[in-house]
């Protein structure tokens, strides 16, 4: 039996051709552009390396104000490390380009204007772990080039710096863009050329950066632009920048549609699953409580009278064994097996024999004799919606 022969070319038609039907068929289709090694893996969600590049998930909240130092605050994956001047609020704004298909941007907002100083420096980071870089191939011949878009809106025009760094071999590429419109959003693209010197490690730790300079003084400006990848030399960090967004308490950036892809090319934004999206920020940052007055987040069993095991589940497996953060103490109590309503105030919280997939929570509290040994424990907040648990293994 002879087979069907399928043949295309560059043009975008494909003929296909069968022994059982007279002549030749040709179906013409729209010609594919970029680069298809990367472009295959759009419907995989692993084509833009930047998680959470649309600013759809805050578990840690919506809006912090009174921001003067470093942390994670509202939009997952997105900290501020460096930030000694000003005060902000961050939050997760809803402005957003019309008919992009964006719902949600980061926000900051001065709330105390300050000047530059020498070592001033405000900036906003995405880290990656050196695991999933392997495919850039860096510190080989065949380095790929990294194309990062994004979109932004701000009051204050002018010029602000951009760039890559490598954690690893400490080394940094930098790049300039303009913001020409005050108030509109508009969209940038960089491509960052590939580093055939320095190869990421293959592990859990932070390998790469993509850091965007928000105010710079002199200290990481007065060097020289590093276009090409070099020994990350501090003064060489910002150079180009020349807005200070902290000089007004007018001054606003909202950033959202951010993408790192490799490639030359800057393709479109690739949408991932809202739950596909949450759990890739789950591996770095969990929260447990805050959906009514009396919830229960674990159950576990008494130690003595005094001290409890609750065992909580993780909803992801975490970058690594997470730290613990809790809102208060005294927003949590515990019920145990009795009369109905028995219960004990928590005094204090702790975790035990813990790892990336589980955690044990040690809770303590008064002498209570009818908790005694081996009774069944519910860990529940205490009559509000502010009680959280959380659990971070944040880069």
């Amino acid at each position: 039996m002879s087979s069907i022969v399928i043949q295309g070319d560059t043009s975008g038609s494909i003929t296909v051709e069968a022994p059982s039907v007279a002549g030749t068929h040709t179906l013409t289709l729209p010609k594919a552009t970029g680069n298809i090694a990367t472009d295959a893996t759009v419907g995989l969600g692993t084509k833009n390396l930047i998680i959470n590049g649309n600013m759809q998930i805050a578990q840690r909240g919506t809006s912090v104000t009174g921001i003067t130092g470093s942390g994670y605050y509202t939009v997952d994956r997105w900290i501020l490390p460096n930030n000694n001047i000003g005060t902000w609020t961050q939050s997760q704004d809803t402005d957003a380009p019309t008919g992009q298909g964006f719902g949600n941007s980061l926000k900051m907002q001065c709330t105390s204007s300050a000047s530059l100083s020498a070592a001033t420096t405000l900036e906003l980071h995405q880290l990656f772990e050196g695991q999933n870089l392997q495919h850039l191939k860096k510190g080989t011949a065949n380095a790929e080039s990294l194309t990062l878009s994004f979109w932004v809106k701000t009051n204050k025009t002018g010029t602000y710096a951009i760039s890559l760094i490598d954690n690893d071999n400490t080394r940094h590429i930098g790049a300039n863009y303009t913001v020409s419109s005050a108030d509109t959003w508009e969209k940038i693209i960089i491509t960052f050329v590939g580093d055939t010197t320095g190869v990421l490690d293959n592990d859990n730790n932070v390998s790469l950066r993509a850091v965007w300079h928000l105010a710079n003084g002199s200290d990481t400006t007065s060097g020289t632009a590093d276009t090409t990848w070099a020994a990350l030399v501090t003064a060489n960090r910002a150079v180009g920048q020349t807005v200070n967004l902290a000089d007004s308490t007018s001054n606003y950036i909202n950033i959202t549609g951010v993408q790192l892809e490799v490639g030359d090319t800057a393709t479109p934004f690739e949408y991932r699953m809202y739950s596909q999206e949450l759990a890739m920020c789950q591996r770095y940052f969990q929260s447990f409580g805050g959906s009514n007055v009396a919830e229960t987040v674990g159950q576990g069993t008494s130690f003595s009278t005094t001290n409890t095991y609750v065992l909580i589940h993780l909803l992801q497996t975490m970058r690594s064994v997470p730290s613990l953060g809790y809102s208060a103490v005294g927003d949590w109590r515990l019920h145990y097996a009795g009369v109905t309503g028995q219960e004990a105030t928590v005094m204090a919280i702790s975790t035990n024999d813990s790892n990336n997939t589980k955690v044990i929570v040690n809770t303590t509290t008064a002498t209570n004799a009818s908790m005694g040994g081996g009774k069944c424990i519910q860990l529940t907040a205490d009559s509000t919606i502010s009680a959280r648990l959380t659990f971070s293994a944040e880069l």
